[in-house]
C-alpha cells in the first residue's frame, strides 16, 4: 500500500497530515521592504537613518506602502524636507522586547538559561499589517538582541537546550513552525522575514525530526515525511535537466555526472538587512554588482556570514565566490536528509522511494569522500567546481561529516588529529585558522560548531578530544557569564583564561541572549558537568544588543 499524506494549514495555522507531498500548498511570497519601498528604502539605508540597517527592514509602516510612497514623492523635493522626520512620521521602529532582567545573587548559568526561555519566547499570531515579519502558528524562541525572529539552523541547537530543560512541547512547536514555513513557501527561509525568502540556511530540518523522534518514536518521521521531501525538492530543483559541468540554483553536476549542492540565492540585489554595507562592498569589488550581491546572499544562506572560507583571496569580503564552491557541511547535511527520507519512506511502506533515497545518500557519501577529502592534509574542505580542485582551507566545517556519519573510520581519526593540532584553542575549537576580521574566522568560536565537534568525535572513537572541547567551551562561556551575567552569540576561544570572552568581527555588535549558545551550553553541561560560577547581582537588559555590563568590541 502506497503511503502518502500532506500538510495543510488550518485556519489557526496548525499543520495536519492528510495528502501527498506533491500537493503541498504554496502561498505567494510577500515582497521585501527594499522592493516595496524602492527609492525610499535606498534613501533611508544609504543615509544611515538608523545605525543598524536591520532596524528599517523590520520597521512597521503606519499606513499602506503605496500611500507612504506617494507622500514621499510629493515631499522629498520640497525645501526643508527631512528624511529622518519623514521616516519617524510614517514608520514605527521594531520593538526588540528588551526585558529588564534582575539577576539574583548566586544565580548560575543554568538559572540564566532557564529564565531566558521566557525572555526569548514569542507568541504566535498574525504579524502587524505591512510588517516584514512572517506570522507563525505556535510559540517560538528567538535568538535575542537584534534577531527578533526565528532562524533556520539556529533552531536545532536551541532545541537541544529546550529538550534538556524539559521544554519539549516548545521544541515541538519550533519544528511545527518551520514545517509551516516550508509548507507555505516551498522552503524554510533564512528566517521568518519577507526579506529572507530568497534564500534558506543550512538544512537542519531532518536533524530536528531526529531530536523529536528520540522521545516520540519513529512515527515522527512519517508525520514530517512530506515536509522533508518538500525541502529536498527545493534544494535539488533543476537537477534533472543539468548536463555535466552545469549548475542551476543550488545544484551542480560535475563532469563525471556527480550531483552535489551549493549555497545560492534567487535574488541578486543588496540584502535588506545590510543594504548600505552591500553597496559599499560592491564599490570595492571587481565583481559585477549582481554577481557580488548574489554571492553575499548565498554567504548569508550558509550561516557562515562571513568567513575567509568563501573568499577568493582568502581575506577580502569583496572577493566572495561561494557559489563556485561545493561546501562539505552542506553536502553532509543533504546526505543526512537523504538518509532520513530513505528511512521515513521505509517506515511508510514505500520501498521504491526508500531505495531511491538510500542510493542517493550512498552516492553522495562517496562523492564527499572523493571530492572533499583532502588526503594529504587529513581533513575535509570545500570543492571548487569551476577549477576542479579543493580549496585546502581548514575550518571547523571539517567536523560536520563526522557529526552526520559521512566519514570513514580512518577519516574520522585523521580529522581528530588535525583539529587537535590546528583548531583546538583554550576556549574550544576555532572556526578557522585565518583571522580576517570576519566573525566566522579566528579567534571566534561558535556554539553549533562546538556541539558538532563534540558529538562527531564521540561518533568516531575520540572521546577524550570530545570531552576536552566540551569542557573548554563550557568554561569559556562560564567565564563570560561570571563577568558579564549574560550569554552571547559567539566567543573568543583563542584568548587565555580570564580575558574578555566575547567574540567580535563582522557587520554588527556582539549580541546577547542567546538562543543557540544557551541550547548547546545546557546540553553540554548535562553531558560534561562542571562547577557553575555565580554572577554578581545586577540589573541589565537581558535581551538587548548592548547591555551595560558587556564590554564593547
Amino acid at each position: 500500500m502506497r503511503y502518502s499524506f500532506r500538510f495543510t494549514l488550518l485556519a489557526a495555522g496548525v499543520l495536519t497530515p492528510i495528502l501527498s507531498h506533491q500537493a503541498l500548498a504554496r502561498m505567494p511570497e510577500p515582497q521585501p521592504p527594499s522592493v516595496v519601498f524602492g527609492d525610499l528604502y535606498r534613501a533611508v539605508e544609504m543615509a544611515q537613518v538608523f545605525p543598524d540597517q536591520k532596524t528599517f527592514a523590520d520597521a512597521i509602516p503606519t499606513a499602506a506602502p503605496a500611500d507612504i510612497i506617494k507622500a514621499y514623492e510629493a515631499e522629498k523635493g520640497k525645501p526643508g524636507f527631512n528624511l529622518t522626520d519623514f521616516v519617524t512620521a510614517h514608520f514605527r521602529e521594531p520593538v526588540l522586547k528588551t526585558v529588564s532582567y534582575q539577576r539574583r545573587a548566586g544565580e548560575t548559568v543554568s538559572d540564566y538559561i532557564n529564565d531566558m526561555w521566557t525572555v526569548l519566547l514569542r507568541q504566535p499570531g498574525g504579524a502587524e499589517q505591512y510588517s516584514s515579519l512572517l506570522p507563525l502558528p505556535v510559540p517560538y524562541i528567538v535568538p535575542g538582541g537584534r534577531f527578533s525572529e526565528i532562524y533556520y539552523w539556529d533552531t536545532y541547537f536551541t532545541m537541544l537546550g529546550l529538550e534538556q530543560d524539559k521544554q519539549g512541547a516548545l521544541a515541538q512547536d519550533m519544528v511545527r513552525n518551520i514545517a509551516s514555513l516550508i509548507t507555505r513557501y516551498g522552503h524554510m527561509p533564512n528566517g521568518n522575514r519577507s526579506y529572507y525568502l530568497s534564500r534558506s540556511q543550512p538544512p537542519f530540518f531532518s536533524a530536528m525530526v531526529d531530536l523529536l523522534a528520540q522521545k516520540s518514536g519513529p512515527s515522527v518521521y512519517k508525520t514530517y515525511l512530506p515536509v522533508m521531501r518538500a525541502e529536498y525538492d527545493y534544494w535539488m530543483q533543476g537537477d534533472s535537466g543539468l548536463k555535466p559541468g552545469q549548475a542551476q540554483a543550488h545544484v551542480v553536476k560535475l563532469a563525471d555526472g556527480t550531483v552535489l549542492n551549493r549555497f545560492w540565492s534567487e535574488a541578486d540585489t543588496p540584502r535588506d538587512e545590510s543594504y548600505r554595507e552591500d553597496i559599499l562592498t560592491a564599490k570595492t569589488s571587481r565583481e559585477a554588482p549582481a554577481v557580488l550581491y548574489r554571492n553575499l546572499r548565498a554567504g548569508a544562506e550558509s550561516g557562515w556570514d562571513y568567513s575567509s572560507r568563501w573568499f577568493a583571496d582568502g581575506k577580502t569580503l569583496g572577493t566572495i565566490d561561494i557559489t563556485d564552491l561545493l561546501p562539505v557541511d552542506l553536502n553532509s547535511e543533504m546526505f543526512h536528509l537523504e538518509s532520513d527520507l530513505a528511512y521515513a519512506y521505509g517506515l511508510a511502506g514505500n520501498t521504491a522511494e526508500a531505495k531511491l533515497f538510500a542510493d542517493r545518500a550512498a552516492k553522495r557519501q562517496a562523492a564527499i569522500q572523493t571530492f572533499m577529502w583532502d588526503k594529504p592534509a587529513g581533513d575535509f574542505s570545500d570543492y571548487d567546481w569551476r577549477s576542479h580542485s579543493l580549496t585546502h582551507v581548514l575550518t571547523a566545517a571539517t567536523v560536520v561529516p563526522l557529526f552526520f556519519h559521512v566519514a570513514t573510520a580512518e577519516e574520522g581519526q585523521s580529522v581528530a588529529k588535525v583539529v587537535q593540532a590546528k583548531l583546538l584553542a583554550p576556549g574550544g575549537i576555532l572556526t578557522a585558522t585565518s583571522n580576517s576580521g570576519q566573525q566566522w574566522d579566528a579567534p571566534n568560536g561558535w556554539a553549533p560548531l562546538q556541539w558538532m565537534a563534540v558529538q562527531g568525535f564521540r561518533n568516531y572513537g575520540a572521546p577524550d578530544l570530545a570531552k576536552t572541547i566540551a569542557e573548554r567551551w563550557e568554561t569559556r562561556v562560564n567565564e563570560g557569564f561570571a563577568r558579564d551575567g549574560v550569554l552571547v552569540e559567539k566567543y573568543n576561544v583563542a584568548a587565555p583564561a580570564g580575558a574578555n570572552a566575547g567574540g567580535h568581527g563582522g557587520e554588527y555588535a556582539l549580541q546577547v541572549g542567546f538562543g543557540w549558545t544557551n541550547g548547546v551550553q545546557a546540553a553540554l553541561m548535562a553531558e560534561y558537568p562542571l562547577p557553575q560560577p555565580e554572577a554578581a547581582a545586577a540589573s541589565t537588559p537581558a535581551d538587548s544588543t548592548t547591555p551595560a555590563t558587556l564590554p564593547k568590541q
